[in-house]
């Protein structure tokens, strides 16, 4: 079982250079698995998308909230970090060109190390997809092709270059340089609490991070992951998922019920305060529960 830490976007200290590099130099120093970040490229205010994961259908975060990139927040936390994993959790597909995001993706990996994991989702609000220029209805079938884009522009393809040929997206003779660390490229996530979600992971992805999820309906999104990648001859247990819990709450028991459920990684939730020295007793408190501490 692998623990990441989310980055407390709430808190509004994401874009603090000198607190989120205390607070990644902590987390590794815990022995966490890896450090996962948020998205939006924009927020519209007064939006009228209703958020999923809350009663209210309003997300938790102000409007005015600071929201770095995140790959641009990762690539800052690398250098600040040495061996710990770099994850968005989730990054919002339509919103990125999928050859601008394929060389982003790979240099951060080939500048981390090999650090990097993409969680990727399709967007919920419907107002940034747009004002990113990208039809809302259609996110979807653009995602998976933009999957398969960036899978064929990591991969090796020798002199002759990389080729897709899409609904979306199309290029002949494609040279993408650095290439990730990894021979499969970086490993992508799906996030995301539908069927689609758990279908998109079985086919294309490396893993599903189901989002407010639980119970009967996070086995069965579970099942329909593993379904899907067998019928598209891919190895089913070769797909991770990742659960969430709070960082204050998770013990090693609770741990073990999620592993039971299927869990491979555990992302925990901090509390979102901008107090740093409490964040680090809290990640302190956490590691120790869990044994991570050298």
């Amino acid at each position: 079982m692998e623990f990441a830490v989310l980055a407390p976007v709430g808190a509004g200290v994401t874009a603090d250079p000198e607190w989120m590099g205390e607070f990644a130099r902590h987390v590794e120093d815990c022995g966490f698995e890896s450090i996962v970040v948020v998205e939006h490229a924009v927020v519209i205010s007064a939006y009228s998308s209703t958020y999923p994961y809350a009663g209210s259908g309003r997300m938790e975060l102000d409007d005015d909230c600071p929201i770095p990139d995140p790959l641009d927040l990762l690539a800052f936390l690398a250098g600040r970090t040495t061996r710990i994993g770099l994850a968005t959790g989730v990054l919002v597909l339509p919103n990125h060109h999928p050859v601008v995001l394929a060389k982003r993706a790979a240099t951060v990996d080939a500048l981390s190390g090999g650090r990097l994991r993409l969680c990727v989702g399709m967007g919920w609000m419907k107002e940034e997809v747009e004002a990113c220029g990208v039809d809302f209805a259609s996110r979807g079938r653009r995602a998976d092709e933009q999957i398969d884009v960036m899978r064929a522009l990591w991969a090796d393809s020798g002199p002759s270059g990389a080729e897709y040929h899409g609904e979306f997206f199309q290029f002949d003779h494609a040279m993408s340089y650095p290439k990730p660390v990894a021979p499969r490229g970086v490993p992508i996530h799906v996030g995301g609490h539908s069927r689609a979600a758990a279908r998109r992971a079985g086919r294309r992805g490396d893993g599903l991070q189901p989002l407010g999820v639980a119970g009967a309906d996070l086995l069965a999104l579970v099942g329909l992951m593993r379904e899907e990648a067998e019928k598209a001859g891919r190895d089913p247990e070769r797909l991770e998922l990742t659960l969430g819990h709070s960082l204050g709450k998770v013990t090693t028991e609770k741990a073990g019920r999620l592993g039971e459920l299927g869990a491979n990684r555990i992302l925990l939730t901090a509390s979102p305060t901008a107090d740093l020295s409490r964040v680090k007793d809290e990640l302190s408190a956490c590691a120790d529960r869990l044994g991570l501490l050298p």
